[in-house]
């Protein structure tokens, strides 16, 4: 497979249906990270409550790509563990095929399993070191009841490896006995055992090589086409998400400030940190057009800003940004429709 990164067969964006798969409304996931009772008492602290995640919504159609992406601690992969019942939400709820997620971990449940699957960062750690290839990838089929017969369980074993493009000869092995690609293209071929069809990737790319990570995503697009798969991607890799993505939504401190289809997104974008986060990719192009560097540090997420979290970063801050919580709201515009969260874009400022 070519190591570059293959561009769409066409430029017209593709249609999907009306059907939406994935509906989270006000997903939120607080963590209490304060130090011991006893230390709190003796050195008079109060609990310190952490906001993974604070109010985040948005659905995903059938067939679809929707990327999140941000700086690392913005929130992106707790979205990914909430979506697959790792993670309980402290607040909000997440529907999937129209069912609340929450029974999934129930007996009625079962069949959203089935439908459902992750595919992990790091694609040695996910892997048992100790199990051959063949028992790994079986491993969801036997869990789910799926099948039962040996020699059918080999078949279907055979099939997965040869969709994910290695040879059924690799069953045999060990995961240390393959690269970083050929591990993760395991890790896809285990997931698609039980012919999910929302598949939720959380940096599946980031701890492989430039040339290994393009033949991943060109296969990750391929199964997409082949099988109807919807997709989740998280990443910070902005052109991995150029890539891949049909929508983007722009994550900063546990919210979503922006949230665009690709086009939409990276070629006029509204909030003031995804344009930083895009004035940050290096211009090959040696363009000349102005640009502005991304400013400052990420806030403490233990005791974040008033107001817009961003406002300490922003050029275009003023009082109102200081002291009021923007809310998402849809704008439309020549570049296309955009939803945000700023106050700026609001009062037509930027």
């Amino acid at each position: 497979m070519s190591a570059v990164l293959r561009a769409d067969v066409s430029e017209t964006p593709r249609s999907f249906g009306s059907d939406v798969i994935v509906h989270a409304v006000g997903l939120a996931k607080y963590f209490d990270v304060s130090p011991p009772w006893l230390n709190r008492v003796l050195e008079n602290k109060s609990r310190a409550i952490l906001h993974a995640v604070d109010g985040v919504s948005f659905d995903i159609k059938r067939g679809e790509t929707l990327s999140l992406v941000g700086e690392s601690g913005c929130g992106k992969s707790t979205v990914a563990r909430l979506l697959v019942g790792l993670y309980v939400p402290t607040k909000g709820h997440v529907e999937f095929f129209g069912r609340d997620l929450r029974e999934m971990n129930s007996q009625r449940g079962r069949s959203l399993r089935q439908k459902l699957q992750m595919i992990f960062q790091d694609p040695f750690a996910s892997l048992n070191p100790r199990w051959r290839v063949a028992d790994i990838i079986a491993e969801p089929l036997k869990a789910h009841g799926l099948m039962k017969d040996k020699a059918e369980i080999m078949a279907r074993v055979d099939e997965l490896l040869q969709q994910v493009r290695l040879a059924p000869a690799d069953k045999t092995k060990y995961p240390h006995q393959f690269s970083g690609g050929q591990r993760q293209r395991l890790s896809i071929a285990r997931a698609l055992a039980t012919k999910p069809e929302f598949l939720v990737c959380d940096e599946p790319t980031s701890a492989l090589d430039v040339s290994v990570q393009a033949q991943v995503l060109n296969l990750m697009k391929d199964l997409q086409r082949e099988m109807g798969l919807t997709y989740l991607f998280i990443s910070h890799n902005l052109a991995v998400v150029h890539h891949i993505s049909d929508r983007v939504g722009v994550m900063y401190l546990g919210k979503i400030v922006e949230l665009a289809t690709r086009t939409t997104l990276f070629g006029t974008p509204r909030h003031p940190y995804t344009r930083m986060l895009l004035d940050a990719i290096p211009d090959l192009e040696m363009s000349g057009r102005a640009r502005t560097p991304v400013a400052g540090e990420v806030p403490n997420p233990l005791n974040p800003p008033s107001g817009c979290t961003f406002h300490p970063r922003c050029p275009h801050a003023n009082e109102r940004c200081r002291a009021e919580v923007p809310l998402l709201k849809v704008y439309r515009h020549a570049g296309g429709e955009t939803q945000a969260a700023c106050h700026g874009v609001e009062e037509d400022r930027i």
